[in-house]
């Protein structure tokens, strides 16, 4: 990734470009690399794209839940003196992003969800973690995608290294239950401010009908659908998932 990850504070992070500032908030097992279409295609148009790195490993595991990172995420806005804010959030990042759109509603301008949990998810699946079963880490990673393909060696083995590692395999349970716990369809109908829904009509992490509810319940959203794409489609269609973006935020003014 030529993106350099600049180290502030207590703070480590990518940022490219200039104007207004959309802040990327990775998943559970994503790193900051799946985002490189993004980082690619935005700074050009007059954007600043920042993606902070998410304290998942780092926190007591007391501390490891969405609300903790939802207030890391603003403490990070801080820091960086921003404002008026885009969200993009995959997956925990969509999570995060609604949380703390929901408790810091006059910082965020738009917020942009794909693959979200915060009303489902599954991602836990069934007998996780099994460690030391590369085979079963490898057929998980690929089951996140449409094309298993896009589930690189290089990906596979930063998720085996996670589950065999006793203190990130504690955390990354924490923030799931977190998560699951964490139910927001009471808090979508009182949040006004404008939703991109971007969602792959294949992902079997966050189904398809876990989009339908989110626009359903989110009262200023737009939902755009991806085909032949799983739970992350800014890594398996990155040209297509920056048109869908791009226009939204032209058509919104943003």
């Amino acid at each position: 990734m030529e993106e350099k990850l600049i180290s502030e504070g207590k703070y480590r992070y990518i940022e490219v470009g200039e104007g207004a500032p959309i802040i990327i908030l990775h998943g559970l097992m994503g790193g900051l690399s799946n985002f490189h279409g993004v980082t690619q295609h935005f700074p050009p148009k007059g954007y600043k794209v920042l993606i902070p790195e998410l304290p998942i490993y780092d926190m007591p595991v007391l501390k490891t839940n969405v609300k903790q990172f939802a207030k890391f995420l603003e403490k990070f806005i801080e820091f960086k003196g921003l404002k008026d804010v885009i969200l993009l959030g995959n997956s925990l990042g969509g999570h995060i992003g609604l949380l703390h759109t929901k408790m810091y509603p006059e910082m965020v301008k738009a917020l942009v969800i794909t693959g979200s949990s915060g009303l489902y998810e599954s991602a836990m699946g069934d007998g996780y973690p099994r460690r030391g079963d590369y085979d079963f880490i490898k057929k998980k990673a690929e089951d996140v995608f449409y094309d298993p393909a896009v589930a690189t060696k290089e990906i596979v083995d930063e998720v085996f290294e996670t589950v065999n590692d006793r203190n990130k395999v504690i955390r990354t349970l924490a923030i799931a239950k977190s998560a699951i716990r964490h139910n927001m369809a009471k808090d979508l109908p009182k949040m006004k401010t404008p939703t991109c829904i971007i969602w792959g009509e294949n992902d079997g992490v966050t189904p398809p009908d876990v989009a339908e509810l989110f626009h359903e319940l989110l009262p200023d959203s737009n939902l755009f659908w991806v085909k032949k794409c799983g739970h992350a489609p800014m890594m398996e269609h990155p040209e297509e998932f920056n048109e869908i973006l791009d226009a939204w935020l032209e058509k919104r003014g943003f």
